[in-house]
């Protein structure tokens, strides 16, 4: 005689109240990405997938949310065809579709990514990580999808800078060195700041499939910064990177409003709707705190701002 197994996930709680997120995290896949004239990437990914739940029932389901997961990214490896974004806006779909009592699902996921680069001064190929970031958000009024990435860099205090162009300048003067060769000298060689690593972190989030090339946001996240920073330096790269920092000090504010300068000149074509995150984190190296900033804003207001229409 069989005995049918209850569905305890459908039953009613003790306690009727919804909850806004119930899902799982932590789901480490392997997820090929699909280039043209080039090689798949290929990215060890970790997943977040949650859904909302209403009052009246006890249990989300993991075991189909699993499924769908599975399934969403098996097929997203075999056929090397999916932004990452794409991967999180399918399995997002999919996860409001298989749930009928779902009204929103979220899919998000992190995962690292090597780019090959050269070194600045000595030419040398070499290789930097970044965190690549993507998420997607499925309700009945359509997906929006979030792509950026997390880069880190090098930044200069213009605080600290400004102290030390001082007592250069003081010094210079009681040498008798004339006004017009101070001024050039202090052009010519940047003065001492304190530096840290900076981490910057920059996602655009928007509705259907607008042209946001994930390469373009690494860029302009790495160029907020005072300078780049290389897993491999030779002398010539040392001196170029803290030429090229103290030659650009840059408080954690200015960091984020050069993304979002970076932002309006690549992403112009974006819809006012589409919305931008950007902070920056500064690894202090004279406090033991550390300095944040960040922004997030939709892209009418940010091209308001930026033509002065905020103020």
């Amino acid at each position: 005689m069989s005995h049918q197994l209850p569905d305890v996930q459908a039953s009613a709680p003790d306690v009727t109240v919804g909850l806004s997120q119930v899902g799982v995290t932590g789901v480490e896949k392997l997820v090929k990405i699909a280039r043209e004239d080039k090689r798949p990437l290929v990215f060890t990914a970790e997943f977040e997938v949650f859904v909302d739940l209403p009052a009246w029932r006890k249990g989300a389901d993991m075991s189909r949310n699993m499924e769908v997961i599975d399934e969403t990214l098996e097929e997203a490896t075999r056929e090397e065809a999916y932004r990452v974004e794409d991967v999180c806006g399918d399995a997002a779909e999919r996860l409001l579709e298989k749930h009928d009592y779902t009204s929103r699902a979220e899919v998000s996921m992190e995962a690292e990514f090597m780019r090959r680069e050269q070194t600045p001064a000595s030419d040398r190929e070499t290789q930097h990580t970044v965190d690549v970031i993507a998420s997607a958000t499925a309700t009945e009024e359509g997906t929006r999808e979030e792509v950026g990435a997390r880069v880190v860099g090098m930044t200069v205090c213009p605080c600290s800078q400004g102290m030390s162009v001082a007592r250069a300048k003081q010094k210079l003067e009681d040498l008798d060195v004339p006004e017009a060769k101070i001024t050039e000298f202090l052009d010519e060689v940047p003065q001492p700041g304190h530096s840290q690593r900076g981490h910057a972190t920059l996602t655009i989030e928007s509705e259907g499939a607008p042209d946001v090339d994930l390469n373009d946001v690494i860029d302009i996240a790495r160029d907020s910064m005072s300078a780049h920073i290389y897993n491999l330096a030779k002398r010539p790269d040392e001196d170029h990177m803290t030429y090229e920092a103290h030659s650009d000090a840059k408080f954690v504010e200015d960091c984020v409003r050069a993304m979002a300068e970076g932002v309006l000149e690549e992403f112009g074509h974006l819809p006012d709707d589409a919305v931008v995150r950007m902070s920056q984190s500064n690894d202090e190296s004279i406090h033991q705190h550390n300095a944040h900033a960040e922004r997030v804003v939709d892209f009418a207001t940010l091209r308001a701002e930026a033509n002065g229409d905020g103020q």
